[in-house]
């Protein structure tokens, strides 16, 4: 009997090391289609508990794009095509749940992109609601962690 009890607690504890949780931290990559063809996405997570920081770059907004289309939302003035990264903000991680929002002023007018998914080791899938004056458009994301 006490064989068996030791044996057990043996397995659990291996089991228990051995599974790992999914970590969000790190840089995330997506290619999203968009109306001027495909734009890429960088994700650059950290994680502190159930709170998440970091930056979004790409695809931020109106005028047809981010780093590859014609003339992104928040690129610095004189330069519509340069890519910005934007600052995460409401950031929140729940296992493998994960939501947060990116805010952007442009031309006094503030325009906020909601972001909420899962992930695990290797995927993250998102759902990415713009708002703007025709209403909310929401596109289904896949990134991928980046290798370099």
């Amino acid at each position: 009997m006490r064989k068996n009890l030791v044996f057990a607690t043996t397995i659990f504890l291996a089991a228990v090391c051995g599974a790992k949780a999914a970590d969000l931290t790190g840089k995330w990559v997506a290619d999203v289609p968009g109306r001027n063809g495909t734009t890429q996405m960088t994700f650059e997570f950290a994680v502190e508990g159930k709170r998440l920081t970091g930056t979004v770059g790409g695809l931020m907004g109106g005028g047809g794009g981010g780093r590859r289309g014609g003339g992104g939302a928040g690129a610095p003035a004189g330069d519509p095509s340069a890519p910005t990264d934007r600052q995460i903000s409401d950031g929140k991680i729940d296992g493998a749940k994960v939501s947060f929002t990116v805010k952007i002023d442009r031309g006094g007018q503030s325009m906020v992109t909601t972001y909420k998914g899962t992930f695990t080791d290797d995927q993250l899938k998102l759902k990415m609601t713009r708002q703007s004056q025709r209403g909310d458009t929401t596109t289904d994301i896949v990134a991928t962690r980046a290798t370099t």
